[in-house]
């Protein structure tokens, strides 16, 4: 019995600790399809294994890659700085700097590099290196989490602000922000239009549970955007004003559906790549997170845990192709726990360049 009495004291307080102990998110419930797991179309394979490596000379986090106008590759990473090389990664050098955390990167019509800055903004980058910021995140900005940009032939710009809850930049990670933001799901990212010409934004849809990954479809009257947080990807119309994405699931539109839905793995960037296939990288393996879906205490429950006590899946890379009909065409996977996370790729007529947000290579594979 004294045993027992002097033992309840320090089981009372870490019971009131992870009960009470105050936490950065108010979660909300929500149903969690029932993964499918690595079965079908997404049968697990080793495609994706063995790649080769461009080293960044101590750079961290290729999150994206885009292929220039002048041939060459132009990535961001997790210094601030835009790199700028050869395809066989050469002649590596630093074009910007940003003093932020550069994710998507699309060219405007006039070479002008326009980056989706989680930290900075919407940037417009001229060939000499120097930037001006179109949008800011900054306190009463119009964006919080720029993630992804592409620029249509109409000039306009469309770009993913992934959450209004967790702005990057506050938080000094990219991976903390989003982290927060899928465990508390309230759904606030958003799909935005910025007119350069007018200097106008307009919100195309909302609701989105991490609005992530972003690209036109080929006659430019669409948008196919991933929501990572759902495990989705969906196809939303340009042309669709403040859609609240949370209504067309209950209500029948001619303004977005579903494309694809459970997917096995966190949708990040979407890229074009040859011959009409649209690709899409998976940023990790499904988790716990599934089950506390309808129990939300339980996500609050977690962020009181030392993360170092966290029980995480293995690292796993997973790329696949589809089509713009919603018909996946390629399914690539490194399930060796040796990839660091994938979050897309860039296809050109030899290579894939395979994007990732915490190593300090680049990887590729020959087509």
């Amino acid at each position: 019995m004294k045993r027992l009495a002097l033992a309840l004291p320090p089981i009372l307080v870490l019971a009131a600790y992870l009960t009470f102990a105050p936490v950065p998110i108010v979660p909300f419930s929500w149903q969690a399809p029932v993964s499918n797991g690595y079965t079908g179309v997404h049968a697990a394979n080793t495609r994706l294994q063995d790649l080769h490596n461009i080293d960044l000379h101590g750079e961290v986090g290729p999150e994206h890659v885009l292929i220039g106008p002048d041939g060459k590759l132009y990535t961001g990473m997790q210094s601030g700085n835009i790199l700028r090389m050869q395809p066989d990664g050469s002649a590596q050098e630093v074009f910007c700097n940003t003093s932020g955390r550069p994710l998507g990167m699309a060219f405007d019509a006039d070479g002008r590099l326009i980056v989706a800055d989680a930290y900075k903004g919407l940037l417009s980058i001229a060939a000499d290196g120097k930037y001006s910021i179109l949008l800011d995140t900054y306190e009463g900005g119009a964006v919080h989490f720029p993630n992804a940009v592409v620029v249509a032939q109409s000039g306009k710009i469309y770009l993913t602000d992934s959450t209004a809850r967790f702005a990057a930049r506050l938080w000094h990670s990219t991976n903390k922000a989003a982290m927060l933001d899928i465990f508390e799901q309230s759904a606030t990212g958003r799909v935005l239009e910025y007119n350069p010409a007018s200097k106008e934004m307009r919100v195309v849809a909302q609701g989105l549970s991490f609005s992530n990954g972003l690209v036109l479809s080929a006659d430019e009257t669409s948008l196919f955007v991933s929501e990572s947080g759902k495990y989705r990807i969906w196809k939303i119309a340009i042309s669709a004003e403040q859609l609240d994405i949370t209504g067309a699931l209950t209500q029948a539109t001619p303004q977005a559906r579903l494309l694809f839905d459970n997917l096995p793995g966190y949708p990040d960037n979407l890229t074009r790549g040859q011959n009409g296939k649209i690709w899409l990288g998976l940023a990790g393996q499904r988790n716990f997170l599934d089950y506390t879906a309808e129990r939300p205490y339980l996500r609050s429950m977690a962020l009181r845990v030392p993360r170092m006590l966290w029980k995480l899946p293995q690292a796993y890379g997973h790329i696949i192709a589809f089509t713009e009909d919603g018909k996946v065409t390629a399914d690539l996977q490194d399930p060796s726990g040796n990839s660091p996370t994938v979050t897309g790729v860039t296809e050109t007529a030899n290579r894939l360049y395979i994007h990732n947000v915490s190593g300090k290579g680049l990887g590729w594979m020959a087509k």
